[in-house]
């Protein structure tokens, strides 16, 4: 089962780097207009108050889809288990329904920590597991090494950045892709063509990139912390691009523009 795949889990509320009542009031708008997946990390240093926020919406835990990530200085077999025990206590859950290696490991040997993954989620610690930032040739190992199903590769992925590769990996492997950095931190504004065609949908901007990303076969994660921002994020499921206007976006592919830079993160992959 892709649990990150399923209707009411396509569109995933991201937490970073959010902490603290902003955190609070931001979960509780997403709950407020539907959504029902969160996404935090060990690394963002928010998993207790994504707990709490998220037991204060009254949502019930089976509506919930709730995602975290081990960050590499935890991938150690002393430390793995140890550390997601420590992210459940802090989300009050007893198990979290994916839970993903936040990168693959620094030393470029992913199998140590993949078998880890896995026994995390036979220990009954998650539903599901997952990779972050992986490339393709590591999305074709995991999957030579995990006997489960991975059932996501969350990365970069937005229209001004040729991810073909992970793409053609993903359809390969049976590893889906869900995106995060879906607007480029704001760098996809200053193009015009996505105004443009939401003005033929009665869209904004960003909603035409959401869709796009949506239709590309992703899930997507966002973040605000302004709820008319979040309540529009969240309604982009009542529109289709036409295939001339995704090739409009396809095209812009070609600026190379990436956000998760190896100079921004140490730890990065050498990137397709």
């Amino acid at each position: 089962m892709n649990i990150t795949f399923e209707k009411t889990h396509q569109r995933v509320f991201g937490t970073f780097p959010l902490k603290g009542e902003v955190l609070a009031g931001a979960i509780a708008a997403a709950a407020k207009v539907g959504y029902r997946a969160f996404d935090t990390a060990q690394m963002y240093g928010n998993e207790a108050d994504t707990g709490a926020a998220l037991k204060a919406t009254g949502v019930a835990r089976d509506q919930l889809c709730i995602t975290t990530k081990v960050q590499p200085e935890n991938f150690g077999a002393d430390k793995f288990i140890a550390s997601v025990e420590q992210s459940l206590k802090h989300l009050r859950l007893d198990q979290v329904d994916i839970l993903l290696l936040h990168w693959p490991a620094p030393d470029g040997d992913i199998a140590p920590s993949l078998r880890l993954l896995q026994q995390a989620q036979q220990r009954g610690l998650t539903k599901t597991i997952g990779i972050s930032n992986f490339t393709a040739a590591m999305m074709r190992q995991a999957k030579a090494v995990v006997d489960a199903p991975l059932v996501t590769n969350q990365v970069e992925f937005q229209p001004l950045l040729n991810q073909d590769i992970l793409l053609a990996a993903a359809t390969e492997t049976g590893i889906p892709l869900s995106s995060y950095c879906s607007v480029a931190r704001g760098e996809v504004f200053k193009y015009p063509l996505f105004a443009q065609i939401g003005a033929g949908y009665g869209k904004s901007a960003a909603q035409v990139v959401l869709r796009w990303i949506l239709q590309k076969g992703l899930a997507i994660n966002t973040m605000s912390t302004k709820p008319a921002n979040i309540a529009e994020n969240f309604d982009v499921m009542d529109f289709t691009l036409s295939s001339i206007d995704m090739a409009r976006i396809e095209a812009l592919k070609s600026v190379g523009y990436r956000v998760v830079t190896r100079d921004l993160v140490p730890i990065a992959p050498e990137w397709d």
